[in-house]
């Protein structure tokens, strides 16, 4: 049994889903470009760097779930999807994926982007499994907080954890594990599975894997 883990964002997608997110809920006018635009590129830019408060984030991106319905928010989603996300996934990233599920291997997305953005681009992607940070809800309304470890960094590491043991697996259970990811902010699951990929990778992950011999790709067209 081999697995197979997928980064999402500037991986498989040429583009950020968080922030392309925003962007288009800014777009519609649904937040104010002048209280969102701005921070939103702060907290993009911070991503980037490595400096990223996960949850000094997570308080500015779920609290737009929070103030609307479920129904304005998935009517919003369908396009969002139609006309951001969709032009930004390649063919070779959809390749890849095939590649990976026709060898019979476990695939798996792992974001640091909320399960509520994501979902339906795994589904897009036809990957089986989604590891993504998890909005909270209560009484059919999202709380604007996260719920558990967010997905980030080495919370992608407990969360993949987790996920293999409730399916009564582990690292050991697997002959080769790949992860493929664009980021720095994924040096720790990177370092675990035996074949780390960096794809189209940011400057400091790029000198990680060329000092330690990991191989380098791109998905772009």
């Amino acid at each position: 049994m081999q697995l197979a883990l997928f980064d999402l964002d500037n991986t498989l997608l040429s583009g950020d889903s968080d922030y392309e997110w925003t962007q288009h809920l800014i777009g519609k006018g649904v937040l104010d470009r002048d209280s969102f635009e701005k921070r939103n590129g702060e907290f993009f830019e911070q991503y980037k760097s490595g400096t990223l408060d996960i949850h000094e984030f997570l308080d500015f991106q779920l609290a737009s779930l929070a103030e609307n319905t479920h129904t304005d928010l998935r009517a919003w989603h369908d396009e969002f999807m139609a006309d951001r996300v969709r032009p930004l996934i390649g063919q070779k990233a959809r390749d890849l994926v095939k590649r990976h599920q026709d060898n019979g291997d476990l695939c798996a997305m792992v974001t640091a982007t909320n399960s509520f953005v994501t979902g339906p681009i795994c589904r897009e992607l036809n990957i089986p499994h989604l590891i993504a940070t998890i909005p909270a809800q209560e009484n059919g309304r999202f709380t604007g907080k996260p719920r558990g470890t967010p997905a980030f960094r080495e919370g992608k590491v407990s969360r993949v954890e987790d996920w293999l043991e409730s399916l009564g697996l582990c690292w050991s259970s697997f002959e080769r594990s790949w992860f493929y990811s664009d980021s720095l902010n994924d040096l720790p699951l990177l370092s675990l599975v035996s074949d780390p990929v960096a794809v189209d990778p940011d400057a400091t992950l790029l000198a990680h894997a060329t000092l330690a011999g990991w191989p380098v790709m791109s998905l772009r067209a």
